[in-house]
């Protein structure tokens, strides 16, 4: 993340916030907006839009960020996929916009696109850690979350094993209560199917019977008509000798005429092969009408048929199709959907044992699956445990430990159950187990839930450390956390600070704080000031070096910037230097090989 421009968002007027790679602090004195920051990348990144946070007398709040991608990230062809585009290839702009009415709107390399897109992108750039997740964090739900995170765990094939094993459970429990029912409504089914398969309709054969019925209904005065325009056209065959001109004589008589002049003029020689063609069609045509009147047939047995046919379709369609406008492919559609229904509908003792056996089937196959989760999850949580009491001792808490325990879930009446690893458990879509973090602040004190077991500066500096052990495996580039080290002071908070520089050596991280001896650590250090009685505005955003970073700092130390203030500064400066140093040699600060 290279920039960040935030306008009318609370304090902030109007300001440009400059990074960069490594370890960047952001501090600033309490209600000059320096959280504000944090606020504004939740909502770059699709963040909950909150009217409220518009700042007054503005009339929408605009956050906007450049980012470099690696050439070779994912995140490219999602950006191209949402119509954007990127500058030189690599570096995204995004922009989120929120107004005082609560409207949002989100671009991404330039194109409009949801909010929606911005999350998915998050998930891929940025980590937020604040002290919001360490109240989750005391949750058992979001200890399991964390757990599985550290382990980089796949839910997704348990969660569709589940998911088919709790589906054959509710099919057989449903066609089991439903025993009677089921059979009642079959029966219907199959009534209604013998029904159609009886008079066995044909597709379209309602119109073509209607169609039939008409010709047969009206055959004389149809051959009356179809007689007299052929006698029209050709004459009347019975009386050869009548009076009566038709067509026929008199394209022969036109023929004639003009046969006489053949050759003399192109043109009219045209004209003649044109009048040939027409006395073909007229006879053609008188032809089919004789054939069409030879075939009328006036048969009233055949009539009757047809009308009974037509009549039993009808029938069907009344019963079996809906709409004014339905025909017998609606009552054949209503026959193949009864089938299908039937199949479902098979309360057969056949039947039956088919669903038992899916059932069981994929119960064993879930099982499997859970149980293999919860290896998994013993595995990691003892990694976890080690690594988390690991950093516990160098945040002043020396003989504290963590204990991750990862147990079966207990059965509970009405939850659903398997036997996974010989025992039955309750389970859920997310495994069969429980995940608690157990603090014990000391050798002879109990291990108790996290959240209870904790004083307000313990569970701080319990919560960093498990933040920075899930930092540490999480693979976006760009982490954040926010004032994650309150209620830590002392040696504990150049601890935090030591350990915020050390994760930058492969992410980029951004720490809000209040605390010199993290901000001492940084690879830079922008103070967030605040002109009385004005917002935030871009003079107000400073990158601070030298002589300016040792006056930000004693006022951190002192609130002053006294002389002994500011040596007391000079000596974390120099302090966290020395680290540094020391680290990008391979030493720690006390003679140990560096973690990693």
């Amino acid at each position: 993340l290279e920039e960040l421009r935030i306008r009318g968002l609370g304090v902030i007027d109007d300001a440009v916030l400059t990074l960069g790679p490594g370890l960047t602090a952001v501090t600033g004195e309490t209600g000059a907006g320096k959280t504000m920051v944090v606020t504004g990348l939740l909502l770059l990144f699709g963040g909950r839009a909150d009217s409220a946070r518009v700042r007054p007398g503005a009339a929408q709040t605009s956050v906007d960020g450049r980012i470099e991608l690696a050439r070779d990230s994912a995140l490219i062809d999602r950006v191209r996929d949402a119509g954007g585009s990127l500058d030189d290839g690599t570096a995204l702009v995004l922009r989120r916009v929120v107004t005082a009415a609560g409207r949002s709107r989100a671009f991404v390399g330039g194109a409009p696109a949801p909010v929606a897109v911005l999350a998915e992108l998050a998930d891929g750039l940025v980590a937020v850690h604040g002290q919001a997740d360490q109240v989750r964090l005391a949750r058992p739900a979001e200890q399991r979350a964390a757990l599985d995170r550290f382990a980089d765990l796949e839910l997704a094939e348990f969660a569709a094993a589940y998911a088919r094993w709790r589906a054959a459970v509710d099919a057989l429990a449903d066609r089991t209560a439903r025993r009677a029912e089921l059979r009642r409504e079959a029966d219907l089914l199959a009534y209604g199917i013998s029904e159609i398969e009886a008079v066995n309709p044909e597709p379209g054969e309602d119109v073509e019977l209607s169609l039939a019925a008409s010709r047969l209904a009206h055959a004389d005065a149809l051959r009356r008509a179809a007689h007299d325009a052929h006698d029209a056209l050709l004459g009347d065959a019975a009386d050869p000798a009548s009076d009566a001109l038709d067509v026929a004589t008199l394209l022969g008589a036109a023929r004639r005429g003009l046969s006489l002049q053949l050759g003399a003029d192109p043109q009219l020689d045209a004209l003649a092969d044109r009048l040939s063609e027409l006395a073909a069609v007229v006879a053609d045509l008188g032809a089919d009408l004789a054939g069409y009147a030879d075939g009328l047939d006036a048969d009233p047995t055949q009539l009757a048929q047809v009308e009974s046919r037509r009549a039993a379709v009808t029938a069907l369609i009344r019963k079996y199709a809906d709409g004014p406008e339905a025909g017998v492919t609606d009552a054949l559609r209503w026959a193949a959907n009864a089938r299908s229904r039937l199949a479902e509908l098979d309360v057969s003792d056949d039947a039956m044992l088919a669903l038992a056996a899916e059932r069981d089937t994929t119960a064993a196959i879930a099982a499997a699956l859970a149980a293999q989760l919860s290896a998994a999850r013993g595995s990691a949580a003892s990694r976890l445990s080690a690594a988390i009491t690991a950093e516990l001792a160098d945040l002043a808490l020396a003989s504290a430990t963590v204990t991750i325990a990862v147990r079966p879930r207990p059965v509970v009446t009405g939850a659903p159950t398997l036997t996974v690893n010989g025992a039955e458990v309750a389970v859920g879509p997310d495994g069969a187990d429980e995940v608690e973090f157990l603090f014990r602040s000391h050798p002879s004190a109990p291990a108790l839930p996290l959240g209870g077991a904790a004083s307000g500066g313990e569970l701080s500096r319990v919560m960093l450390a498990v933040e920075l052990c899930l930092a540490g495996s999480d693979p976006v580039p760009t982490m954040v956390f926010d004032e994650v080290d309150a209620g830590v002071g002392g040696r504990a908070a150049v601890e935090v600070g030591r350990r915020l520089a050390r994760l930058a050596r492969e992410h980029q991280v951004i720490v809000v704080t209040h605390l010199p001896q993290v901000a001492a650590f940084a690879d830079r250090q922008v103070v967030v000031g605040r002109s009385e009685g004005a917002g935030v505005s871009t003079s107000d955003v400073r990158i601070v070096t030298g002589a300016q970073r040792t006056a930000e700092l004693a006022r951190m130390l002192a609130g002053t910037q006294s002389g002994t203030a500011r040596e007391h500064a000079d000596e974390l400066l120099a302090a966290a230097a020395a680290e540094r140093g020391q680290r990008r040699s391979g030493r720690d600060g006390t003679g140990r090989t560096a973690k990693t």
